[in-house]
């Protein structure tokens, strides 16, 4: 029975990736899972495979394998033009049983957290929500008396317990091993100018049911706030800024050196900032080229949503506060004394190039 199990895991190989479009443009979380899948399968000596679900989408795929796709799956049909539930789970799905992929890679975006479960449960596999590190190696970690040491495994990282622990995970004997990664965490790989997909199109048939819901109206929400995954300068505030009014002093801060405000958890649920700005395992992953930590006291929950910007500079009263533990610079004091000499500084120093 083992032999037979073993028989039928080799028939898996490759790493997929679920290509997330939106409106027929490509969601930035897919072409980070791309630079990530593109690392795992180097170790394992496969490739690269992006699933495109949609509607009109097939000119999308030369884009995917400008950042990594070696081949990329097209499921292009007139239910899958916005996204639901039960039609994309279905093309998914299907995609899986028919390809056989060893890795099945998802973004933890609101579409992603809808669509992962449900596929990992129709094609009995586990699934690691939320990760923020995957790797190829041995499982269990260490080999362990009487107990077979598996190789070439995806280790699946991710917080547990409120961010109190980092848990490894795998999926030793079922495939694909199946994971959602949190948008921000993962890099791109630097574009292949003029890379051209191999596309295979693929449709295993649409039948509305009664699990197809019906879409009456889209309407969009305008956010008038800056995506702060996107900003490379981030001057982020936490319980010690003090009070609504006081992060007045970060957004000088941000408007002189060009960068944006964000926040920590206790802001948000002080309900001084929306949670569109928060940074953190509960927020958002943030990789800016400078981050600013200013009265944050440097929680586990918000380090993990920073800790790989290039650059962090943090202001805090307390000497011992853990933040200075990860920042590149620190600097301990008032906040509302240093923040209006630093951005006086940096204003003048401008000024005088």
């Amino acid at each position: 029975m083992a032999a037979m199990e073993q028989s039928l895991i080799e028939q898996y190989k490759d790493v997929y990736v679920f290509a997330q479009q939106v409106d027929n443009e490509i969601s930035q979380i897919a072409l980070e899972l791309l630079g990530e899948a593109k690392n795992l399968a180097n170790d394992l000596g496969q490739k690269v495979v992006a699933v495109l679900i949609g509607y009109n989408v097939k000119n999308l795929a030369d884009q995917l394998a400008v950042y990594g796709a070696d081949k990329v799956i097209v499921v292009d049909d007139k239910e899958l033009e916005v996204y639901r539930t039960e039609p994309y789970t279905h093309a998914l799905a299907s995609v899986i049983n028919e390809f056989k992929p060893e890795i099945m890679l998802v973004g933890a975006t609101a579409i992603g957290r809808d669509l992962g479960p449900r596929v990992s449960a129709r094609v009995q596999t586990g699934l690691t929500a939320d990760c923020t590190s995957l790797a190829i190696g041995d499982f269990p970690l260490v080999a362990m008396p009487g107990k077979e040491q598996k190789h070439n495994q995806l280790l699946m990282t991710r917080p547990a317990f409120g961010g109190n622990t980092i848990a490894t995970i795998a999926c030793p004997d079922n495939r694909p091993q199946m994971a959602t990664v949190r948008p921000g965490v993962m890099q791109k790989i630097a574009p292949i100018e003029g890379a051209k997909a191999d596309v295979v199109e693929y449709n295993p048939g649409f039948t509305p049911d009664n699990k197809y819901v019906e879409i009456l109206e889209i309407v969009r929400n305008v956010a008038d706030v800056v995506d702060i995954q996107d900003a490379k300068i981030l001057v982020s505030g936490g319980r010690g800024v003090g009070s609504p009014e006081n992060f007045k002093l970060l957004e000088d801060l941000a408007a002189v050196v060009g960068g944006t405000v964000s926040c920590s958890r206790a802001v948000v649920d002080s309900g001084w900032k929306p949670k569109d700005l928060q940074v953190g395992q509960t927020g958002k992953t943030v990789r800016p080229k400078v981050y600013f930590a200013i009265g944050i006291s440097g929680a586990i929950q918000h380090v993990a949503g920073m800790e790989e910007s290039d650059l962090i500079i943090a202001v805090n009263k307390d000497e011992d506060a853990p933040i200075f533990d990860v920042a590149d610079f620190g600097i301990v004091g008032d906040l509302n004394k240093v923040v209006p000499l630093l951005t006086e500084e940096i204003k003048k120093a401008i000024a005088n190039k």
